[in-house]
């Protein structure tokens, strides 16, 4: 018997459709009043099913709202593999309550794959581009990196080998499961520098080997990238600052950066990068280095990172509440820290970076107001001087640093 208060039932379903079912799937399938899926979904129930049916529309909001006025009915959802991983299950959840809910999960693609590659699930990184920018695999480049990717269609695929070749992974092995777990699976195999199949599947996933070309120095997600890897105009934190700033903005997944007077957006770039759930917001005056900007983000995977054009503190009043910020340029704006500092969540983080005298006044201004810690990071590097080495320093920065209690 169905549970009355649990009046949705989400039931994960594979490419073996009704037939692969366990008994309790089938069984909340048979007992639904409403059946809820894809075209390809809904077809796999029996032609003469007359029950009301409720076929995926775009925007997916007008489906899932229909979805909630059945609520008193028994609904089931048909979901591809795992409602719960990249699935419509984390949709539905955030909307009814999961005391509402039951779920039912079929094995994953990821799942499946794992299980023809004779990899380990735990040793690999899981993407998907359904929905979703192809630049987000960047981050997950590596040599010696396994990549399990849901694909949007039948081209990605193709752009995937693009993008491994361009960062100069031409040689690594491509395997694209077509239609993994039924009858009509097949897997076709490549390399990224030669990939030409353009007969696939649009129900795909891709498997990738990275293998690194010689000479390729790979990207670190720890904060500090090398200054060559961003476009800028100068306005650049060096790497050597950035790592500091970042060490000090301490990253938390799910938490979310101002990055004011961001330049070429490499503090919020890292951020970002130093896990998938971290969000920031980059905060540019200047048209031209909003360009750099947005490159940046995707050649370096983070292509979600939000842009805001303006002047702050004018344009900071109807932003999302921060957990951080960073203030890298502009610290001297008139009532940039008292929008700052209001927005900032408690226990939230301020950190601003300043090269000039006047910076470090309005620093030390803010210091007596709210307190904080102030370090001077000097760097200098070896150049050559003729035929020998000698130091040359950059210009010091002061860093100044308050936690909100």
């Amino acid at each position: 018997m169905i549970d009355s208060h649990k009046w949705l039932s989400i039931v994960g379903i594979g490419e073996d459709g009704l037939q692969g079912l366990s008994a309790i799937a089938r069984s909340l399938v048979d007992q639904a009043e409403v059946i809820v899926g894809g075209d390809r979904h809904l077809a796999m129930l029996p032609s003469n099913d007359q029950r009301p049916r409720i076929a995926w529309t775009s925007p997916i909001s007008k489906s899932v709202a229909e979805i909630i006025q059945r609520r008193g009915q028994f609904v089931c959802v048909l979901a591809s593999g795992d409602p719960m991983c990249y699935g419509i299950g984390v949709t539905l959840t955030k909307q009814i309550p999961i005391s509402e809910i039951t779920i039912i999960p079929a094995p994953s693609t990821f799942s499946l794959a794992c299980a023809r590659l004779g990899w380990s699930l735990t040793e690999v990184e899981t993407i998907s581009l359904c929905g979703r920018p192809p630049s987000l695999i960047q981050p997950y480049i590596y040599p010696g990196a396994r990549l399990l990717i849901l694909s949007e269609g039948k081209e990605t695929p193709a752009i995937v080998a693009q993008i491994l070749t361009q960062r100069g992974y031409g040689g690594s092995k491509i395997k694209v499961l077509e239609r993994i777990g039924g009858t009509q699976e097949h897997i076709v195999e490549g390399r990224a520098a030669t990939w030409s199949e353009t007969e696939i599947a649009p129900l795909n996933a891709i498997a990738v080997d990275c293998l690194a070309d010689a000479g390729v120095v790979s990207l670190p997600r720890i904060a500090g990238l090398p200054d060559n890897a961003y476009h800028h105009d100068g306005q650049l934190t060096k790497h050597e600052v950035r790592a500091i700033t970042l060490a000090t903005l301490a990253p938390t997944p799910g938490q979310l950066l101002w990055d004011v007077g961001a330049g070429c957006g490499s503090i919020s770039i890292e951020w970002m990068r130093t896990h998938p759930r971290c969000r920031a917001i980059a905060i540019e005056q200047n048209s031209s280095r909003l360009g750099y900007i947005a490159d940046n983000a995707a050649a370096l995977g983070v292509p979600n990172l939000q842009i805001i054009e303006g002047k702050a503190p004018n344009v900071l009043k109807d932003l999302l509440q921060p957990d951080a910020i960073f203030i890298g340029g502009g610290v001297t704006a008139d009532g940039l820290f008292d929008i700052c500092w209001s927005a900032l969540k408690p226990g939230g983080r301020l950190v601003a970076n300043v090269v000039t005298i006047e910076g470090e006044q309005t620093l030390f201004k803010w210091y007596e107001q709210v307190g904080g810690n102030f370090t001077r990071i000097v760097i200098q590097r070896a150049e050559p001087i003729g035929k020998f080495l000698g130091w040359r320093g950059m210009a010091p920065v002061t860093q100044w640093v308050a936690i909100k209690s």
